[in-house]
């Protein structure tokens, strides 16, 4: 059986350009024949996401401006690990307060996911919010000003998606990972 890698190495790494928290890299290869190659990479410290879902079993998601698609689209909240150190959990527990007002009396882990592993390294840890509490939303950033809350049934995201009106990835895998969650613990969606 072949090892996991299938005797693909990496060799080195050298910076191309840094931002205030992405770096894009060339990283050196050697494939399982011994021939080099190089591949463009976008190195990320790693994201959360979180689905915040309510008593009524609705999730509460934002609408909001994303400039890569020039566009408004709904999503769970999430945000990267940009405070050096920070637990998973307490940035989480950060973005829910910072994006839809709310603190959770329940909070689980899960699932992780890579977002794009053909371009870059971004690993996203899922959260599922329950027993939610309104507090002041403590919104950063000029796209967080103007988003807006909405309150989607859990069980009507495949609708959505079908409709084409929910297309962000991990709203999508968040959602599929906080049903298979509550469904395991025989809760109701």
């Amino acid at each position: 059986m072949p090892s996991p890698d299938q005797g693909f190495r990496q060799v080195g790494e050298r910076e191309v350009l840094a931002t205030s928290y992405l770096r894009f890299v060339a990283g050196g290869f050697v494939d399982p024949s011994g021939r080099p190659f190089e591949r463009e990479i976008v190195r990320h410290p790693g994201a959360v996401c979180i689905v915040p879902v309510e008593d009524d079993g609705s999730v509460l998601m934002i609408r909001q401006f994303r400039g890569a698609l020039n566009r408004v689209i709904l999503e769970i909240p999430a945000g990267k690990l940009d405070v050096p150190g920070e637990p998973l959990e307490d940035c989480a527990r950060r973005e829910l307060v910072e994006e839809v007002g709310r603190v959770a009396g329940r909070f689980q882990e899960i699932g992780t996911f890579y977002n794009s592993p053909g371009f870059n390294d971004e690993l996203t840890t899922c959260f599922l919010a329950e027993e939610l509490s309104p507090v002041e939303r403590a919104t950063q950033g000029i796209e967080e000003h103007f988003m807006t809350l909405e309150h989607v049934p859990l069980a009507g995201v495949w609708d959505l998606v079908e409709s084409g009106e929910l297309v962000d990835a991990k709203t999508i895998i968040g959602c599929a990972l906080a049903l298979r969650a509550r469904v395991q613990r025989g809760g109701t969606f």
